[in-house]
């Protein structure tokens, strides 16, 4: 697998796991706890989504407490139609990521919305447009895990 990234990325990637400022600038808060211009953040991040070694950056929401639903859902997807699954589930903006697992039941995403009944119909939508069975698998309890990857 190439590496997409250089060591200063590296930085930017590993220091904004820690979180991101709630500011006027951000930006530029970043920047200069990095050492880096706000120009220089921006134009990185923009090529880190660019080249796929980030898939998202943005705000983490806990939707059910902001009155919204959300739940882990999978599918079991033939190995030859897995790119194609793929970017249907991708493609629906309720999908805040997904990831293949060695299992079954070998895609998994999460899926956020407003109500619960935008959520039943997302689901829906992606069994229709897939032709394949989701799995809904709402959270019964929440256990928070300060898992960091290191770029």
């Amino acid at each position: 697998m190439t590496k997409n990234y250089d060591d200063i990325d590296a930085k930017l990637i590993n220091h904004l796991q820690n979180g991101f400022p709630i500011c006027d600038l951000p930006y530029l808060d970043v920047a200069n706890e990095l050492g880096l211009t706000e120009s220089d953040i921006l134009e990185r991040l923009k090529k880190l989504l660019e080249n796929g070694t980030l898939t998202r950056f943005g705000a983490l929401y806990h939707a059910e407490k902001m009155g919204g639903a959300l739940t882990l859902a999978a599918i079991k997807v033939p190995q030859s139609d897995f790119e194609n699954v793929t970017e249907i589930v991708n493609s629906f903006p309720e999908v805040a990521h997904n990831y293949a697992r060695n299992h079954a039941l070998n895609m998994w995403f999460v899926v956020a919305t407003e109500t619960l009944e935008q959520l039943t119909k997302t689901l829906a939508d992606i069994e229709q447009q897939t032709g394949l069975t989701v799995f809904n698998m709402p959270k019964i309890n929440e256990y928070f895990v300060g898992l960091k990857l290191e770029a």
